[in-house]
Formats: structure tokens, sequence, C-alpha cells
């Protein structure tokens, strides 16, 4: 029962580690991220997630992966790298909705798939200039879709979540679980 997890995140390590699954490999996989030309965050964040499980997967072992996405209506916001990036991100996002896609795709060893969408409404509240200064400050938006992180500071700014708050941490540990043991993986 080899369970390998197709992603660097330490959030989806974390996440498997609370309901007892400490995959036995971590394989990032790598591929071109880059969203094609009018490619929308749904179908987006499907590909992403079936890619990189496909490029890691191997018969004989559990492959799990997924990719989060942050969409503001057909907008697909970048995973932030600079503190520009998590500043046009916050003002961005600051007083409106917008929708966290993760998606999840587990392999079995004998090849059977299963692919989920986890979508999330996520509303922030109106930032101030101060509040993204401080964000800012504290860098924890590097690295994350969408400049910001549910699990740290930017929990205080959220105003209302309709969804899977684990998905919008980077894995929906409820899908994960069921498609894991629909396959029949065993912990």
């Amino acid at each position: 029962m080899r369970l390998v997890l197709a992603s660097a995140s330490p959030r989806r390590r974390q996440l498997l580690a609370q309901v007892g699954i400490v995959p036995d490999e971590i394989a990032p996989a790598d591929i071109d991220e880059t969203p094609m030309k009018a490619e929308l965050p749904r179908p987006y964040a499907e590909r992403m997630g079936r890619e990189k499980a496909l490029v890691v997967h191997q018969e004989g072992q559990f492959t799990l992966a997924g990719d989060t996405v942050v969409a503001l209506g057909r907008r697909i916001l970048p995973k932030a790298e600079t503190d520009a990036e998590v500043e046009v991100c916050l003002r961005l996002l600051s007083g409106r909705a917008h929708r966290v896609l993760t998606s999840l795709v587990v392999i079995s060893p004998d090849g059977r798939r299963v692919e989920r969408l986890s979508d999330t409404r996520v509303i922030l509240k109106r930032l101030s200039d101060e509040e993204v200064s401080a964000y800012l400050a504290s860098g924890e938006g590097i690295g994350k879709a969408g400049g910001y992180a549910i699990q740290g500071l930017a929990g205080a700014y959220i105003k209302h979540i309709s969804g899977s708050y684990t998905g919008v941490m980077g894995l929906p540990v409820y899908e994960a679980m069921n498609a894991l043991t629909g396959l029949g993986y065993q912990t």
C-alpha cells in the first residue's frame, strides 16, 4: 500500500497527517503550469491535478496529486512569488467573493483513477492599507495561490466561506479520504 504524494506542499502533507496518513514518498511533479490561452479556472485546476498525477504515477503504487487555483470570475490569480504579486492579489480580492478550486486526483496501483474538484466560495473583508501592509510584512502570502493562506493571518480577513476549508488550504480531506478508501487504500 505504497502512497506517493505528487506535491511539495507542506500543507497537503500536514492535512494528510491530521487523518493519520503519511505518504511513503514525496515526488513533486515537474510540469509546465502555465494556463492555456483562454483556459478557464475550473478546467485549468482539473488539468493541473491530472497532469501532476499522471507524470508521477507508477504501477503498483497509489498516487495522490492536487492543485489549488484562486479564481476571481474567469481570471486565474497567480501563485504569488513576490510581495508585489501578493499585494495585487489582496487588492483584487479585498471586499469581494472569489472561488478556490482544488483538484484532487488519486490513481490506484492498478491504474484506476478518481478525480474530484473542491469548489469553495470565499469572501474577504474590505482590507485597509494597514492590513495589506501588515500581511505583506508577514511574508505569508509568498508561494500561495491568490497570495494568501486561509490557515494563517489571512484567516482574520475571511468574512464568509461556503465549501471546504481544507480545500482552500490545498487538499479537500473528505474527498481525499473517500477517493483513497474507494480505490482500496488502507491506513
